[in-house]
């Protein structure tokens, strides 16, 4: 009766395989390149830190992009696992667990080479119309600042084209985020804008993991041990090399 055992241990690999799959994390993030996009290598260099920090850990995971919001509520009801790209506050401790930082974003103001700006506090910058991304936050001082001239627009590339144009004074952006943009635009517009020193704000990036998913606890410690290990054995570095940074 070689059958009969043989039947149970197909069965036994495939209920195997089904828990493997069951198991895998689901991964989420809107499209901000170069962090997080599909398009990217490896989901972009965000999405590759998470996915490879989590494998070591040993969570194997599959990536998804949508909308913020969408993505935001996902990981509220549990539909997703990990927000891969979470800048801390309090209110989003409701949903998910944090991990400690794994990225720092800086965000700069951007003006024209020839404008003579300069900033030390927000203050200096009230007569200055500023180019904003709609339902961008960028620190809670300059989103609260009413006097600052703010100029909504769809995008950082067209905030950046608007600047170079000499329609607004000064964007701003994640220092990566914003050359990102800037190698893919024309070299007349690339070439008329600078950073200026001192940044606006210092947001440490970090993974949110569901409170739907009952070892949210453990992901995040695997999290945190992991790019522990990658930032000494550096293969943290190694994964910013591969992605340009």
């Amino acid at each position: 009766m070689p059958r009969v055992p043989h039947a149970f241990a197909l069965i036994g690999l495939l209920l195997l395989f089904q828990n493997a799959q069951a198991e895998k994390l689901r991964l989420v993030a809107d499209a901000w390149p170069p962090f997080t996009d599909a398009t990217l290598i490896n989901g972009g260099l965000a999405t590759d830190i998470v996915s490879t920090a989590l494998a070591r850990a040993g969570y194997a995971s599959d990536f998804e992009q949508v909308p913020w919001a969408r993505a935001m509520l996902g990981v509220g009801e549990g539909r997703y696992d990990v927000l891969v790209n979470a800048w801390y506050n309090e209110e989003r401790t409701r949903i998910g667990q944090f991990s400690g930082e794994y990225l720092l974003n800086r965000v700069r103001f951007i003006k024209r080479k020839d404008a003579p700006i300069e900033y030390n506090n927000l203050q200096q910058l009230h007569t200055y119309p500023i180019a904003v991304v709609r339902g961008y936050a960028y620190s809670r001082a300059f989103d609260d600042d009413v006097s600052l001239q703010k100029v909504p627009v769809h995008s950082f590339a067209m905030a950046v084209r608007m600047l170079a144009a000499d329609r607004v004074k000064l964007t701003l952006e994640d220092e990566f985020v914003a050359r990102y943009y800037l190698s893919r635009e024309s070299a007349k517009v690339r070439n008329s804008v600078e950073f200026l020193p001192k940044p606006l704000s210092e947001n440490s990036l970090h993974i949110l993991v569901s409170l739907k998913n009952p070892q949210h606890e453990q992901i995040v410690a695997g999290f945190d041990r992991e790019i522990a290990a990658m930032k000494a054995d550096g293969s943290y570095a190694r994964l910013f090399k591969q992605h340009g940074m």
